[in-house]
Parts: structure tokens; sequence; C-alpha cells
């Protein structure tokens, strides 16, 4: 049982056995388990531990349940707190949850209760910690990671790592929306690199007619409407990345002026003949096929050499089903965290995904969360949620989900006797076969109380 390690949980008490009897109980349910004989030890362990849920008595010498309450909303308020009281302390329990705590128990305590309800108190403390991350990440302060576990992303995350420091150029080949920029990005914030500039540029999405200006810059009176001077991207990325975004988009004019550059190391603002030396590791992206773009004379040859030399092939996201669980979770976790929100996804959610061809990949995928991420009204993500494109593949999975597997059957069967039995446990548990302590075991299992 020592293995599950649920969580930390710190046990306050003045009563050394109670302390003795229900660190026991935890321990024995997989938790690290922490005591304290009154408030200021307490405050001690919570200082030196990272402690998940705090059980504490109500009265205690020195310092009560409730004050330690009032240090913990000051100090740590992002800790739960359940409470133990005597019969007589009832009322202070009910004014402690209207503030803030937990959860309460009468002692002794129903211990297969204490245990789902400590169960879900870690879970919470959990979530929040993940939130608190996700938050710092939509901020800014970390980029997002590469998800995957399929063998084309292992032998993904081999390359990047092997060259990850390299000066050397890369090639990022994918369809649209397979998480291109992402692996530049890994590239670079992984590299030695990680504190000098990151600087993308898209290739596709840049008018023609600026994009030299936009890549090398300009003097002051350059053409018509430069009224200032201005810094190029290959010049803001000194000692940095340049991504090139769908390089494949450039025409061949500028090919010719970006194979100079690579060769030489130095560029030429627009309006001037001077030479400016630039230092920089290039990572380019394409979502064409470069080799037959060069057949049709579309793309120089030289170029492709100057680019291609580490090349990372990014699956489609059909070709890497398997992925789609953890990408999904990662996405409803970034996308929830921005709108202030813990979410999970039925299993209806998840196999529609696992059906579907995703035409648009990662990008598609992301669009989906997020839309369900606002839409969704509860802490679930359901099937109503879902835009009209993934209906079809709702429709197909409902109709498999008529055959209930046993545990449902077992979780119904078990509601019905305690409904018959009115509650009565004892009689529950001969109605249905099992002895008592099997039930408890069962509705500990479901978290019915």
């Amino acid at each position: 049982m020592q293995g599950k390690a649920h969580g930390k949980v710190l046990i306050v008490d003045d009563e050394p056995n109670a302390l003795k009897v229900l660190a026991a109980i935890l321990r024995e349910e997989g938790y690290s388990v922490f005591k304290a004989g009154d408030a200021a030890e307490a405050e001690q362990a919570l200082s030196k531990e990272d402690i998940d849920t705090v059980i504490t008595d109500m009265k205690m010498p020195g310092k009560d349940g409730i004050q330690l309450m009032d240090f913990m909303a000051e100090h740590y308020p992002d800790i739960p707190i359940i409470f133990l009281t005597a019969y007589g302390s009832v009322d202070s329990a009910v004014h402690a949850i209207t503030r803030g705590a937990f959860y309460y128990f009468i002692k002794p305590p129903d211990y297969v209760k204490l245990k789902g309800i400590l169960a879900r108190a870690v879970e919470q403390r959990s979530l929040k910690r993940e939130l608190e991350t996700l938050r710092k990440r939509v901020s800014g302060g970390t980029p997002a990671r590469i998800v995957g576990a399929t063998p084309e992303m292992l032998r993904i995350f081999e390359t990047v790592e092997a060259v990850k420091d390299s000066m050397s150029s890369v090639l990022i080949c994918g369809e649209t929306g397979t998480g291109k920029e992402l692996i530049a990005r890994s590239l670079h914030y992984g590299s030695v690199r990680r504190d000098k500039p990151f600087v993308a540029v898209n290739c596709a999405a840049m008018p023609r007619e600026l994009i030299e200006s936009e890549l090398f810059g300009y003097e002051k009176g350059a053409f018509s409407g430069a009224f200032s001077r201005r810094i190029g991207r290959f010049e803001e990325a000194a000692e940095g990345t340049i991504f090139l975004d769908e390089i494949g988009e450039l025409e061949m004019p500028l090919q010719a002026k970006l194979l100079r550059v690579l060769q030489e190391k130095e560029i030429e603002r627009l309006g001037s003949n001077k030479k400016i030396k630039v230092n920089f590791r290039l990572i380019s992206s394409t979502n064409r096929n470069i080799p037959s773009e060069i057949t049709a004379g579309n793309f120089r040859e030289d170029l492709f050499y100057r680019l291609n030399v580490v090349q990372v092939q990014v699956p489609p996201l059909r070709d890497r089903r398997e992925d789609i669980p953890l990408l999904a979770a990662e996405l409803v976790r970034e996308y929830g965290a921005r709108e202030g929100k813990v979410l999970r996804f039925d299993d209806e959610v998840m196999q529609v995904f696992l059906n579907y061809d995703w035409p648009g990949n990662i990008r598609q995928l992301g669009n989906i969360i997020e839309r369900a991420v606002v839409l969704a009204k509860k802490d679930r993500i359901t099937t109503k949620e879902l835009p009209e494109e993934l209906k079809p593949y709702v429709v197909r999975v409902e109709s498999r989900q008529q055959v209930r597997t046993l545990r449902e059957l077992e979780e119904a069967a078990i509601l019905a006797a305690l409904e018959e039995s009115g509650g009565n446990k004892s009689h529950a548990a001969k109605m249905l076969g099992i002895s008592r302590k099997a039930l408890y075991k069962r509705l500990g299992e479901m978290e019915v109380f």
C-alpha cells in the first residue's frame, strides 16, 4: 500500500491515541502522514513540508482549530482543512465550513467516509497547483512543451536533444497545424541560446512586397514611407534563433538573397550598401514537398541544401492517434487555466477524438478544445460542447455505449440495495450476498457515503 503515494497529510490532535490511530489508517492507504500535538507544531510542519491537506481537532490547548485555520488562510490558503470535533462543538464546525473549511467529522469519524473526503481534498489541492502552474505558462512564463509518446514523436525528441545546441540549420517538415513552430521553440528554449531572442517570421502570412524589408530592415528614406531606420528580423535574432515558418512560400529573388545571407552571415538593409555581420541559428519549416518544388522550378536546390542540414519530419495527428489523449489533456489544462476552470473529458468525447481524422491536426484539436472549455458549464466536457463537424462521430460512439460494464452493473446493484434497505448497510450487504466489510470497501471505491 505504501507505493500509492496519495499525498502528504498533516494530522493535528492533542490526544496521542487518536493521533496514532488515524495516522496508521492513512499510512495504510498510502498517504505520507505528519503529526502535530498542537497548532504551534502544526505551523512548524507547514513551513517545512509541502502539505496537501490538514486534518485537525477543533479543541486543543493554546490555539484551537479555528485559529489554526485563520493562520492557514493567511499563509497557506490553498491547503484544504478538515475538522474533527466532539458533539458539543458542532456549531463551531459548521461555522468553520461557512468560512472555508473543506469538511468536518464528529469524533470518532466514519473512517470510510473520511478516506473518501480526504481523497477529494488532496485532489483539489493538486488541481489548484496545476492551475497555478498553467496560469504562469499562459501568461508567458514558460514555453509550451511538445507532447507525445508514439515512436515517431520519441524520435523527434531524440533529434531535438541531439541538435539543440548546434549552429546547423534545421528544416521542420509537416502538414499545417502539426506543431512545427512548437518544435522550433523547443530547439531554442532547450539550448544554450535560451536567454537570447527567438524571432518567428510567418513567410506565408506576410505580404510579399513587405517581407524583404521585414527580414533585412531598411534605412530612413529607402522608400516612400520609410521615415526612420528599421532593424530587420535577422538583426533582431542576433546570438539567438530566427524561425522562418513556411519558407516554401518565398519567391525566387528572395530565396537568392537568403542563400547569400546564410553563406556570408551578413545582411544589407534596404537603402544601404553597408554590410552588417549577423550571428544567428536558422530553423525553418514547410508544409510543401520541397524536392517536388525544386523539380517544378519553384525552389532553389542550393538553398534547400543549406536549410536541410538536419530534417525533422512531423507526422500528422491521424498517424499518431495514441498521442491524442495526452494532447487533449494538455490543451484542456492550458485553456482551462486561462478561463479559470478545471475540466475533464467524458469518455464519449475522447472516443470521438480518437475516431476523427483531424485534417487540421493539432491546431484544429486545440481550437475545438478551446471552444469546449469556454462553453462547458460544469466540471466536464461532454459531446454537447463539440462542433458540428464531429457530430457524426458522436452518434456512432453513442450507439456503442448501450452495453454497461460490470463495474457499472455492480454499482447500480449496490445503490439499489441501499435504497431498498433504507440505508441500512448491514441489511444491504445481506441482500447483495457480501460481507459488511466488503460493502464498505466498494462504497469507498465509489465515493458513496
